[in-house]
Formats: structure tokens, sequence, C-alpha cells
């Protein structure tokens, strides 16, 4: 009897000690791959946001179509200036205006051009990629076919929205975006509790429960809720 009951001891603290590291491991290995995911997810998030950027830049709004931005980074054009040249204090003070000085050097006329000084005066545009100019140092193509991809998601896609957001006291209309990947995305095969305990504390502080870039509320420069 007493020795059944030593070894009933013997398992129980076995067990409780079992228990103990692992109530001290869980949250860290979670913390650990979390860590980890969200890396590789920031990244994309930050590459979307400057693919949102320029596409606004020649649009005038940012897309909310995933399959869009891809397209625009793989195929679209931006435009390249060469600037040769620039304006003296003194031809800004006679009134001349980057607009004005490249009017007169198309125009051709040489007397009008050495008048005002603008022998040497140039401002080419040629048309680059996209892809070639902000992405190609960064990213291979198979990547930025995977950009929209949430990684660690099994293939969900970050969620997009966009929204034309009116000032209230100046009345200027402002072009929003917004790129979402929520925890339950990238987390949802680690440990539950952990992660039902992270989405509690995030709720608590009013904050959003994953990561994302820019904001359909209100104008916040594009950043990222882990900058």
């Amino acid at each position: 009897m007493k020795h059944a009951v030593r070894i009933s001891l013997i398992l129980s603290i076995i067990v409780l000690g079992y228990l103990t590291i692992m109530s001290i491991l869980t949250p860290i290995h979670f913390d650990e791959e979390r860590a980890l995911r969200e890396k590789a997810i920031i990244n994309n998030l930050v590459n979307i946001r400057k693919a949102q950027i320029e596409f606004k830049n020649q649009n005038g709004r940012y897309t909310a179509s995933t399959d869009t931005l891809v397209d625009f980074i793989l195929n679209g054009k931006m435009p390249l200036v060469l600037k040769e040249g620039t304006l003296t204090d003194e031809q800004l003070l006679a009134g001349l205006t980057e607009k004005k000085a490249l009017q007169i050097v198309k125009s051709g006329n040489k007397k009008e051009i050495a008048a005002n000084g603008l022998e040497n005066f140039r401002r080419d545009t040629s048309y680059v990629s996209v892809y070639e100019s902000l992405f190609s140092d960064i990213l291979t193509l198979d990547k930025v076919k995977d950009l929209c991809v949430i990684p660690f998601s099994n293939g969900q896609k970050f969620e997009m929205q966009t929204k034309m957001f009116t000032n209230a006291s100046s009345g200027i209309v402002i072009p929003l975006f917004e790129a979402r990947a929520p925890y339950d995305t990238y987390l949802s095969d680690l440990d539950r509790q952990e992660l039902v305990n992270l989405k509690d504390q995030q709720t608590k502080l009013e904050k959003y429960t994953g990561l994302k870039v820019g904001s359909v509320d209100e104008p916040n420069n594009n950043a990222g809720n882990w900058e």
C-alpha cells in the first residue's frame, strides 16, 4: 500500500512539474513564433504600402483589389524625369518657374532660350516599369505574385479597404487605404488560449487584433500599427 502511494506521489510530482514547465514554455514559444511570423507579414505590408502610394500617385486613389495591385506592380509604368540644370535665384526673381522654363525650351526658340539663360535646362520624361523601379532589388517576380497573401495563413489574402475621406473643417477629400491581417489568419494553429489572451488584451486596449497598415477611419500617413 505504501509502495502504491509512493508511486502515485512520484507520478503526481512529475505531472505537476510538467504542467509547471509547460505553463512557462508555452507563452515563450507563442511569442517567439508570433514574432517570426509577424516579421514576414510586416515586410509584405510595407511593400503593399509602397505599391499603393505609387498607384495613388498615378490614379488619384488607392485600390481595394489585391489582384489590381499585383498587376500594377508587374505591368504598370511610372514616369522618370531626367533633370539637367536648375533655375538660379535671378531667374526665379525674373518670374521664371519650372513650368515656364520648360515651355520656353520646348518651343525651340533659340533666342528666347538664350535670353532666359536656359541653354542647359532640360526636363525629359521617360517611363519605367513599376517593378523594376521599386521592387526588383527586394522581390522576385514570384514573391510579387504572393505579395498580397498573408504568410503562414494557408493562402488567405490581406483584407484591403479604401475610402475617400472628407475633412470636416477644410472640405478637402483625401484618399485612404487600409490593409489588414487578423491574428486568426496567421496564429490560429498555435496555442488557442494564448491566442485568446492576446486578442482579449488588444481589445481591452481598443487596438486592432492583428497587423495593419493605413487606416480608413482617419488619415494616419499610412502608418502601420507596429510602428
